[in-house]
């Protein structure tokens, strides 16, 4: 389960986050939702450990992430997979690679590499293209590359940050596609976006942020800010 409690984050007494409060049940697909510098990312950003909240506690199973030490990040973070919208991939490396670099930081044998790596690029249509350097792929494929990395560790949670905000109408509906087939699986899916038509469409659960505070929470929920 995740727990944000009371959370507060303020940058030189602005607040990106004002007393935020909601829990997240395990195998649940929540989308964060609000214009930009609605919070979004700070959220994120809070979860994941790369910032702690001014104020308030926030869990994650049996971590407290907000008290965790940067020691304990790495295997904190062996549960969550995350899928950013710049999508973060070794320019050097190719997509075979680049979700490899995840197995490799885990410590798994070659032998596992080989066998995972290829299964998770044809699980998100992209086996022909293993041996690409990201440089050879269109933007939606570079996203696919980032998906396959985020998940080929079979993570608890998938965190998405605008994760379609670079690409086209047409991308942006195979990586919602993606999300769904992952939260399938039984991750939990956590996207934070803007998009109104991608929340809606999907009818899930929707955490409405607005100026740094959590203004509505609904199953089934709408993106009706402005």
């Amino acid at each position: 389960m995740i727990i944000f409690q009371n959370v507060s984050k303020f940058y030189n007494k602005l607040a990106a986050l004002d007393k935020v409060s909601f829990k997240i049940q395990p195998g649940e697909f929540v989308s964060i939702v609000g214009r930009s510098g609605a919070g979004k990312s700070t959220v994120v950003k809070m979860f994941i450990g790369e910032e702690k909240p001014t104020k308030g506690q926030i869990f994650f199973n049996d971590y407290e992430i907000n008290k965790l030490k940067f020691s304990y990040l790495p295997d904190f973070r062996r549960h969550i997979g995350v899928i950013f919208q710049d999508f973060r991939l070794l320019p050097q490396k190719t997509a075979f690679e680049n979700v490899a670099f995840a197995l490799e930081a885990e410590g798994r044998i070659q032998k596992e590499i080989n066998d995972l790596v290829p299964q998770v690029l044809d699980m998100v249509g992209l086996k022909e293209k293993a041996f690409n350097f990201p440089a050879e792929l269109s933007g939606g494929e570079k996203q696919r590359v980032a998906i396959a990395r985020a998940m080929v560790n079979q993570p608890q949670v998938i965190v998405a940050d605008e994760p379609t905000g670079n690409l086209d109408p047409f991308n942006t509906w195979e990586v919602i596609k993606l999300l769904t087939k992952i939260n399938e699986f039984g991750s939990t899916v956590i996207l934070a976006t803007h998009n109104k038509e991608i929340v809606n469409t999907l009818g899930r659960r929707a955490i409405t942020l607005e100026a740094g505070r959590l203004i509505r929470d609904e199953e089934n929920g709408k993106f009706i800010i402005g």
